[in-house]
């Protein structure tokens, strides 16, 4: 064979191996641009990032979220069951969590950094952990009541703001939508009874003047004087008193308190990061930092409560069964539908 004869099958060659080394360059870069972890946020947006920036801070992982309340995530991970698009759930009450893992839909890791965890704050199967604490309270816009109240006292129970005269004066989430207020409904049928809790709900259903889907429009919406009362979580009311507005803080005795958790999602794309995300979610540092801006109860024992936050011992709650609320879930907010209907 002449030199020139060999010219084409050397260039084929050249070619090819061109063309090998390029698939495995982006062979190699698709992997690398795997490394990342696709969230799925309960919590509020501003909270899901910080916490999204100090993993990625951490490990180098790039985080993508969406956040929805509880009553969207949940249904989208459902929803997606067998092609799921997301890797993790971060934030809600433990229920939500405990329906999901009910559906399939959850993967099973007991995490290392977990520990420390008491019993009824991390899933006995694994499939969610704890790490932090948060209970229902009444938040009162103060200048609101005080001009159409006179010097009224304020409501101090659940009974309390039932009262007929509070008609339109009320926010609360919708319970189908958002964790905030089913929990509120299971606290009622928990702490009453399944009978008297009901007839609880249909006294104060017609008393509230409007049922947003986040949880966080009553803290603001109560904040800025749209309404009086306003139905959430302490840690969500505390910060609206902390960032000046005029409303008190009542948390009436027998409140419903529950784990706020995190679950990683069955067959999720980053399986591996997913993992490391809840070690990072039980870890001092990241209940540090949720603590601080959120104003939530943490778990771990190492983490500084902040001063605007209500400490657990401040708090009266009833023995809140979170396993029964998830189980009765479809059957609640039916009726609950049908009540407000």
């Amino acid at each position: 064979m002449t030199h020139d004869d060999a010219r084409p099958f050397t260039r084929k060659r050249l070619f090819m191996r061109l063309f090998i080394a390029l698939c495995l360059v982006g062979g190699l870069s698709a992997a690398f641009a795997a490394e990342e972890l696709l969230m799925y946020a309960i919590v509020q947006q501003q909270d899901a990032e910080l916490l999204a920036e100090a993993f990625t801070e951490e490990t180098g992982i790039d985080v993508q979220l969406i956040r929805g309340s509880g009553g969207e995530i949940v249904s989208r991970v459902i929803a997606e069951g067998g092609a799921p698009r997301a890797d993790v759930v971060l934030g809600g009450a433990s229920s939500l969590h405990i329906s999901m893992a009910a559906e399939g839909v959850l993967d099973s890791y007991v995490p290392e950094a977990g520990d420390y965890l008491p019993d009824g704050a991390i899933d006995p199967d694994g499939y969610w952990s704890g790490f932090y604490l948060t209970a229902l309270g009444i938040g009162v816009n103060q200048d609101r009541f005080e001009q159409q109240f006179g010097d009224r006292p304020l409501p101090e129970t659940w009974e309390d703001l039932a009262d007929p005269d509070f008609a339109g004066e009320i926010v609360m989430t919708d319970p189908v939508a958002s964790s905030t207020s089913y929990l509120f409904v299971q606290t009622q049928l928990q702490r009453l009874g399944w009978d008297d809790g009901w007839d609880y709900l249909a006294d104060i259903a017609p008393l509230v003047g409007q049922f947003p889907t986040s949880g966080s429009a009553p803290p603001r919406m109560v904040g800025t004087g749209e309404y009086i009362f306003g139905v959430a979580f302490v840690h969500s009311l505390s910060r609206t008193i902390e960032q000046g507005f005029p409303v008190s803080l009542i948390v009436p005795p027998g409140t419903g308190g529950e784990v706020g958790a995190v679950s990683i999602i069955a067959d999720g794309p980053n399986p591996e990061v997913a993992r490391q995300f809840v070690e990072f979610m039980q870890s001092p540092k990241a209940q540090q930092l949720y603590a601080e801006q959120a104003l939530a109860t943490p778990l771990h024992p190492e983490v500084e409560l902040p001063e605007a936050a209500v400490a657990r011992d401040a708090i009266d709650m009833i023995e809140y069964d979170a396993a029964l609320a998830g189980e009765q879930r479809d059957e609640t907010l039916q009726r609950w539908s049908d009540l407000v209907d």
